[in-house]
């Protein structure tokens, strides 16, 4: 396992952010929801490593994303912007420059 792990929300959004990262990093899917079962088998496992949450910025994302906080106080937080709604319609360009600040990016996909 890598040290450093992002959690989204879905699988294109998964799709979207490993299009952009330049190096080999575990992208989790929450699909949304965070139940006491995901919080054993996909947060406890992560607690200790470098944390990244990018979730969508609506309702359900920031919902999602303070459940996240309480779970993982110390992760870094991500964000899309709200015109972009979704991780998965966010321009790769922008993906680029957030995750630029953390991750290797690949540099003008489309």
């Amino acid at each position: 396992m890598e040290n450093k792990v992002i959690i989204v929300e879905g699988k294109n959004d998964r799709k979207r952010v490993q299009k952009v990262l330049d190096e080999p990093v575990d992208v989790i899917c929450t699909y949304g929801t965070l139940s006491d079962e995901k919080l054993e088998t996909l947060i406890l496992p992560i607690e200790d490593l470098d944390v990244y949450i990018l979730v969508d910025s609506d309702e359900p994302g920031e919902k999602l994303r303070k459940q996240l906080m309480h779970e993982l106080p110390n992760a870094t937080h991500l964000y899309t912007q709200k015109e972009y709604g979704q991780v998965e319609t966010t321009p790769y360009s922008y993906l680029e420059v957030e995750l630029g600040k953390y991750f290797n990016v690949k540099n003008q996909l489309i």
